[in-house]
């Protein structure tokens, strides 16, 4: 009881903080008598239109994500989860990564998916490969792809191929180094008990709607703050200073793979913004950034952060850091 009311208290300061910056980006005026200075600063405005335009951007597709996720609750049982998913590697790996084909969603929306699979009995190394394959190798993001490199057709195949094997490769470690479920003990208690209790007192439907509503809001703080955070670093952050470490292939990755996390940017656009900086960084570097930021971003981490064990996305992020570097430097393009 008293570890309930500390969740419960500590996630009401969350949102009472997070409310506290929506107030003084939506209620600008009524503070105007206080701070003229800071209202009007053109880097405030610039804060709140990316806050805005990533938050916009990313809630359509976390809705899909959280609907998809209680559909899955609702009406797929534990017993076909684990059925349908290969039991050899060799098969589930290529399975894992190819299901970005049938289930399109970015990285906002994937993260309750794959909580909801692993909890159902999808194997942990299976549950990661399609979180940072899907949205990458799917058919939305490779026709973005195409389309942001008109005169570069093969990005498409590169990126894909990148996607694939970092995606593998973490997998394959995975495989080996992590025999214990990484969900968070509370978020599977909450998953086990809600069911258990709305599937005795509510029709499947309605069920699947307590479920959407009670997953996007508890997913949903660490979107707005992930938001916040990446809108302000944004704007502090000059581009031009990042230029400098163009010319070093290791700088050049590092940086590209920084901006990827910092922008948040959905895997659907984010092609095109790598298309602007075409004329400065190298191909290695673009793919680091188109791989990378789709696979780990700022915001992608808190909402990681809210459903796994913080020791396993630690070990997550430096596995595909590692191999999304090694991959781009190395590899010859």
């Amino acid at each position: 009881m008293l570890a309930k009311f500390r969740t419960i208290t500590l996630e009401l300061g969350f949102v009472l903080i997070i409310g506290a910056f929506l107030y003084l980006f939506l209620s600008g005026d009524q503070l105007t008598t206080f701070l003229p200075a800071l209202l009007y600063s053109p880097q405030l405005l610039d804060v709140k239109t990316l806050f805005f335009s990533i938050l916009l951007e990313a809630i359509p597709f976390v809705l899909i994500g959280v609907f998809f996720s209680a559909l899955l609750q609702t009406f797929v049982r534990d017993e076909t989860v684990r059925n349908w998913t290969p039991k050899h590697p060799l098969i589930a790996i290529p399975f894992a990564t190819l299901l970005g084909f049938i289930f399109p969603v970015c990285e906002c929306a994937i993260v309750p998916i794959v909580r909801r699979l692993i909890h159902k009995g999808m194997p942990v190394y299976v549950g990661m490969i399609f979180l940072l394959a899907g949205p990458i190798i799917n058919p939305v993001v490779m026709a973005a792809t195409y389309t942001a490199f008109p005169t570069d057709p093969q990005m498409v195949l590169y990126r894909t191929l990148f996607a694939f094997i970092v995606a593998a490769v973490v997998g394959i470690v995975l495989f080996f180094t992590q025999k214990t479920t990484p969900l968070k003990l509370g978020s599977e208690y909450e998953i086990t008990h809600e069911q258990q209790h709305l599937t005795r007192q509510a029709s499947k439907l309605s069920t699947t709607f307590t479920h959407a509503v009670d997953e996007f809001f508890d997913m949903g703080k660490f979107l707005i703050f992930g938001a916040l955070i990446s809108a302000i670093i944004q704007v502090y952050v000059a581009r031009d200073n990042l230029i400098a470490f163009a010319d070093t292939p290791l700088y050049a990755s590092l940086t590209m793979m920084g901006l990827g996390f910092i922008f948040s940017l959905c895997s659907e656009a984010d092609a095109f913004i790598a298309a602007s900086f075409s004329s400065t960084f190298s191909k290695g570097a673009l793919l680091a950034f188109m791989v990378f930021g789709p696979m780990i971003d700022l915001k992608n981490t808190l909402l990681l952060v809210s459903v796994f064990r913080v020791g396993f996305v630690a070990k997550l992020i430096s596995l595909v850091t590692l191999a999304v570097l090694l991959l781009t430097l190395f590899f010859p393009l």
